[in-house]
């Protein structure tokens, strides 16, 4: 596939289209929408943005989130000049949008996950970057891009919500260094952090607690794990979103090392989220054609819950544990 210069490419482009992952989390949205309004701020074209499924309502307030279209919005026909991937791993993050991807004249991936291998036209793929919003500041700046306060916003949004509040592992000094820029530039920490952590629905607050009452642990409470299954989420609303830090909060314990969650998605399909402390579960993940970080990963499993659990512990036990 041709490489080509992304300056250029934006400025010979007349239609651009920016999509984010299923099951969109802060890094993704923050990342589209930050990308979306530097390209009108330095270039005067204004990119469409699609979603692949619900907007978690935290993140609400993050300027233009409504200009935001779901896939079904789109005519499937259309062929953009651009199309832009942020934070997505792999092509199956954007399920039915592949086929905007694949007809694009140019095509752009902006991610920071080791696991992104498919094709494109324009790569800044940097797993040593906290988020794709640390990545996407740092192509904005090698660019000299221009910036105003909904970018700033959006951007620390991206890498706050991706760094756990700036305490995973993946935060370094840089990471710190571009969020302490941001704030200069315009982003209220406080204001975001209210948002992202301080806003949560009693029906979010009281899943987790009946999620963690039955939750599983074992190898001496080394590894912890809960399924929710739909039923569960129709018993308390149904929102998307209600999953969204319970495996964090299990990996948090701390006698655990390895943390799992399984969300049923149909009859014998389940989402996997794993996280660790020390194992490599983006290869425990592998082994399911899924991936994503050494301390956080995901796939799919298509087997009965109680063989999906048994052939997760497998991989587990391959990489030490």
């Amino acid at each position: 596939m041709e490489h080509l210069n992304l300056d250029e490419s934006i400025k010979k482009s007349k239609s651009i289209l920016i999509i984010s992952h299923i099951n969109p989390d802060g890094d993704t949205l923050g990342s589209m929408l930050a990308l979306r309004d530097l390209i009108y701020l330095n270039y005067k074209i204004k990119p469409e943005m699609m979603n692949i499924s619900k907007i978690p309502k935290i993140y609400e307030f993050l300027n233009g989130i409504k200009d935001i279209k779901h896939i079904y919005e789109f005519d499937k026909s259309r062929i953009y000049d651009m199309v832009i991937l942020v934070d997505i791993a792999a092509l199956d993050r954007i399920c039915d949008a592949q086929i905007f991807y694949e007809k694009a004249f140019i095509k752009v991936s902006i991610d920071h996950h080791k696991t992104n291998n498919y094709d494109a036209n324009i790569r800044y793929v940097e797993s040593d970057s906290s988020s794709t919003g640390e990545v996407l500041y740092k192509i904005a700046e090698n660019h000299g891009w221009k910036f105003d306060e909904n970018i700033s916003e959006a951007l620390y949004t991206a890498i706050l919500t991706d760094t756990g509040g700036f305490r995973f592992e993946n935060t370094h000094a840089l990471t710190l260094k571009i969020a302490s820029k941001l704030v200069a530039l315009g982003a209220k920490p406080q204001k975001i952090f209210k948002n992202c952590y301080e806003s949560k629905s009693k029906a979010f607050v009281m899943f987790r607690a009946y999620c963690l009452n039955k939750a599983v642990f074992l190898k001496n409470d080394k590894v912890a794990y809960v399924i929710v299954y739909k039923k569960d989420l129709e018993k308390f609303g149904n929102e998307d979103d209600l999953t969204e830090g319970l495996v964090e909060l299990l990996r948090d314990i701390d006698t655990v090392e390895v943390a799992f969650l399984l969300k049923e998605i149909d009859k014998n399909k389940f989402k996997v989220s794993t996280r660790s402390k020390n194992i490599d579960v983006a290869q425990v993940c592998s082994a399911f054609n899924g991936g994503g970080h050494q301390f956080a990963a995901g796939c799919v499993i298509k087997y009965s819950a109680e063989d999906s659990v048994k052939h997760i512990l497998e991989e587990i036990e391959k990489q030490g544990l």
